[in-house]
């Protein structure tokens, strides 16, 4: 990858993280539609394009922690996701603009850090980390499939009640859940997939050593 198409990749990442947090200064922040098409703006959209443009660069720190697996970032990304949807976590960020920032910033950070641990380093760090990072994205999409399945399934609405607006439109607090969920069904669980598919891809590629030596 050209220095020049990182370049692009970063600048197109900062402009959808702040597309996504205008997002919730523009629109109604208590609408869950609007938390979660910003939530997946952030861990979907920013965080892999900000990734990919400073993976093997002195900022890429991630790749050469060993502790830092592709599995343990998304162990992580799992605990901050499904911990900010629990209702009272959901509440406390609907409460306040300062626990609103905590919540993104957690998003944030949790989602560069599985995308560099599958995308990061360079060399032979980076070739063996593939099928790692293959396995923690495909994990991310079963978490994330399973969460946007639940709140879009769900018999009835697990962050209050009401109605709520949405872009203008108005829906009870069911029907702004399920599209909240339906949105991470189709960007979140599609996005990781494609992520996972794309490292096992390269993984496959891959030209192989037989170490058999003529003689």
């Amino acid at each position: 990858m050209t220095t020049t198409t990182k370049r692009v990749m970063f600048l197109a990442g900062l402009l959808v993280l702040c597309a996504a947090w205008a997002l919730l200064i523009f629109e109604n922040a208590a609408s869950f539609s609007v938390h979660m098409i910003t939530h997946m703006a952030v861990v979907a959209g920013a965080a892999p394009l900000l990734a990919l443009s400073i993976s093997g660069s002195r900022y890429d720190r991630v790749a050469t922690s060993r502790m830092l697996t592709p599995l343990t970032a998304s162990l992580i990304e799992l605990i901050v996701v499904w911990g900010w949807h629990l209702p009272a976590l959901r509440a406390l960020s609907e409460s306040s603009a300062v626990f609103r920032m905590l919540e993104q910033a957690c998003f944030l950070t949790a989602g560069l850090i599985l995308w560099l641990s599958c995308f990061g380093g360079s060399g032979e760090a980076r070739d063996e980390r593939r099928l790692g990072g293959t396995l923690g994205l495909l994990f991310t999409t079963m978490h994330m499939t399973l969460l946007g399945a639940l709140l879009a399934l769900s018999p009835r609405p697990l962050y209050g009640d009401g109605l709520v607006t949405c872009f203008g439109t108005t829906l009870s607090a069911g029907e702004d859940q399920q599209v909240g969920g339906v949105v991470m069904l189709m960007v979140g669980a599609a996005v990781y997939l494609a992520g996972g598919v794309a490292l096992l891809a390269r993984t496959l590629n891959a030209p192989q050593t037989t170490g058999i030596k003529e003689g």
